[in-house]
């Protein structure tokens, strides 16, 4: 299997599946001189790691993550760094059962269809135990940037989950870490709850909107056509498992606006231009504004569920399925920090191939 690695200046390459020894995650790119440290990239990881509540899968893991190489004394070499996160509780035989069946809406077919062999213990490489690995790389990526635009923070949270939205006129970041859902909205945690309680006593799922904003972003990242700091923000979120929609800004919402609602307004402020609104979501002609950039992806519903399915065999007969195991009967929840993490890979490589090619400042100076 080939296209592991994604990334310009800053990449990462990850390794490793559901059920094997160990996964991981090779770095190249990292400038040198980076504080980092296992503790510091273990908080990030924390945010992600299963178990933690009734609301995600009950696999108990770790997530310890281990620095093979790359980092001395507690910064990095600007060589390759390598980074590993073993697994422990695995249980391959609740997979015995569909080593010959295809689930529905998972990638089992696609896999056996392209390859002609998978790993069926969890769904190998399109397992989201992946997405690990790429919070090891992101919280690298945060060191990183922390050094070179300190002001820069990125924060994710739930808006939607299935019918259920948050009401925008409560909107508060900062009950964001203070319940199971990283909703913005205190006001919707108990009926999250049950809902979402219900669905999973009953042994289905439900599907999730995911948002991240990125504050203190640099004007000037990104670059036209091709390079668009949107496009590798919107490539960077459908890469994340079981993610089906990607929006900036207004997003899909700009079909229903007139011209005169959609732009945002450029006044001069005291530091520099200031815009009226953000429907941009932070970014225009693939470059970033200097706004807060914006970005929302839809996550489906968890494929492995207990009500029975209909499917087929590797040998074309038809039969049902219930898939057993252990699954986030919404795992939009989990992936609210692997969203924040590709964010910050991208917005990292962006920034590198900036100073690369410009240097660190604004050539285009106004006022």
């Amino acid at each position: 299997m080939s296209l592991n690695t994604f990334g310009h200046l800053f990449r990462v390459t990850t390794w490793g599946e559901s059920h094997g020894p160990a996964l991981g995650a090779t770095i190249d790119g990292c400038p040198p001189g980076v504080a980092i440290e296992a503790e510091a990239l273990q908080h990030w990881l924390d945010r992600r790691k299963p178990g933690q509540n009734r609301f995600t899968t009950q696999r108990r893991e770790a997530d310890a993550v281990e620095i093979l190489s790359g980092v001395f004394e507690g910064r990095s070499t600007g060589t390759p760094i390598q980074l590993m996160i073993r697994n422990t509780d695995q249980r391959s035989k609740d997979y015995g059962d569909i080593a010959e069946k295809f689930r529905p809406g998972h990638a089992d077919i696609t896999y056996w269809q392209k390859y002609g062999v998978r790993d069926y213990r969890g769904g190998g490489r399109s397992s989201a135990r992946e997405t690990a690995a790429r919070v090891a790389a992101g919280g690298v990526a945060r060191a990183a940037l922390a050094a070179l635009a300190p002001t820069l923070k990125i924060t994710g949270y739930m808006v939607q989950m299935g019918e259920k939205h948050i009401d925008r006129a409560r909107f508060d970041l900062a009950s964001v870490e203070t319940n199971p859902f990283w909703v913005p909205d205190a006001g919707v945690v108990e009926e999250w709850s049950a809902y979402l309680d219900g669905l999973r006593k009953s042994g289905s799922s439900v599907g999730a909107m995911v948002e991240l904003t990125a504050s203190g972003v640099p004007a000037g990242l990104g670059a036209p056509i091709y390079g668009k700091l949107d496009t590798d923000l919107a490539a960077a979120m459908m890469s994340i498992n079981a993610v089906k929609g990607v929006e900036i800004g207004e997003g899909m919402g700009a079909a229903t606006l007139t011209g005169e609602a959609n732009a945002d307004e450029i006044f001069m402020g005291n530091d520099g231009p200031r815009f009226s609104s953000n429907h941009a979501g932070g970014i225009l002609g693939g470059i970033s504004t200097g706004q807060d950039v914006v970005v929302r992806f839809a996550v489906k519903p968890t494929s492995s569920i207990l009500t029975p399915r209909r499917t087929i065999t590797r040998s074309g007969e038809e039969t049902k399925i219930i898939t057993k195991g252990r699954h986030d009967p919404c795992v939009g929840i989990r992936a609210v920090p692997v969203g924040e993490a590709m964010m910050a890979c991208v917005l990292l490589d962006h920034l590198l191939l900036h100073r690369g090619q410009v240097g660190t400042g604004l050539p285009g100076k106004i006022g």
